[in-house]
């Protein structure tokens, strides 16, 4: 496909991949959800492809950047949606990462590109992630949902049936296309409190990465987002001193989400074994006694 642009091989076979995706866009309040790809990624990662935004993008809706490099030259930056991986030397599954932007035109082309990817490199499972707005309060950690149509990985990762029915993006595009093609996939999402839905929201972000890794038990650098955290949280605090009112509705929130506490969820050390015997059962991960590719 012409849109989907390779740069680079990864730099080994990848083993069992596990695809994450994240878009700005509709599905992205407080860009958690495309901030906890870019946490994840880090410095390490292997940039493999890009998808061409000249087909995909009204550039009055969504215009390009441009700046000055050292060179003193004008550089364009346009939309972005890149591919990178994460070989992880020490587990028995990689990461392949997509972060971009929500594109305006041809989805299904460019779900197209995306499959492409999939299918290249072989990608076994896909978890896509997502933000959306809640009356919750910004002092307590994020509420995380999740979904498949997988019956059994729903059963065994207590996820529930998608429910969700009218306007959609992206995400719910890419998702119809993996049912389709029977490919299992999770779309997990942090709620956002309505009342700070415009800033970035790194808390939200931490709270993605820190469910994602301890079900499927791979690193994603969630601690080092630890520090931007407590800084938006004083921010926020700061924000909101002198205002009663305001003061007086997160205390109510506070009191809502203390005595819906998710006390009877299974811990994430039982959510693990059964995201692993899930996956051993499937074919997912090598078998122990095989050596790495």
């Amino acid at each position: 496909m012409e849109q989907l642009l390779w740069h680079h091989d990864p730099p080994r076979p990848l083993r069992s991949p596990i695809l994450v995706g994240a878009w700005d866009g509709w599905f992205d309040v407080g860009g958690a959800a495309t901030g906890a790809v870019e946490a994840m990624r880090g410095p390490d990662a292997t940039r493999l492809a890009s998808i061409d935004s000249d087909e995909f993008f009204d550039f009055n809706e969504r215009r390009p950047i441009v700046r000055i490099g050292p060179d003193g030259r004008r550089i364009v930056e346009w939309p972005p949606n890149d591919v990178h991986c994460l070989t992880l030397d020490n587990r028995d599954r990689d990461l392949v990462l997509i972060e971009g932007v929500e594109p305006h035109l041809r989805w299904r082309t460019f779900v197209d590109a995306v499959f492409e990817v999939i299918e290249r490199l072989d990608v076994k499972l896909v978890v896509t992630l997502g933000s959306m707005i809640a009356e919750v309060p910004h002092t307590r950690p994020p509420t995380i949902t999740g979904s498949t149509t997988d019956e059994e990985l729903g059963k065994r990762l207590r996820l529930n049936l998608p429910s969700y029915q009218g306007p959609t993006g992206i995400v719910g595009a890419l998702h119809q296309r993996l049912d389709t093609a029977d490919i299992p996939a999770v779309s997990l999402r942090a709620s956002v409190p309505h009342y700070v839905s415009g800033a970035p929201n790194p808390k939200a972000s931490r709270a993605l990465l820190e469910r994602f890794e301890r079900v499927t038990g791979l690193p994603t650098r969630w601690s080092r987002l630890d520090q931007q955290t407590l800084d938006w949280e004083a921010q926020v605090d700061e924000a909101m001193e002198g205002n009663d009112e305001i003061v007086e509705y997160v205390h109510a929130l506070e009191q809502r989400y203390d005595a819906e506490a998710e006390s009877s969820l299974p811990t994430s050390e039982d959510l693990a074994a059964e995201f692993e015997h899930f996956l051993r059962q499937h074919g997912l991960r090598r078998h122990d006694n095989e050596p790495p590719s």
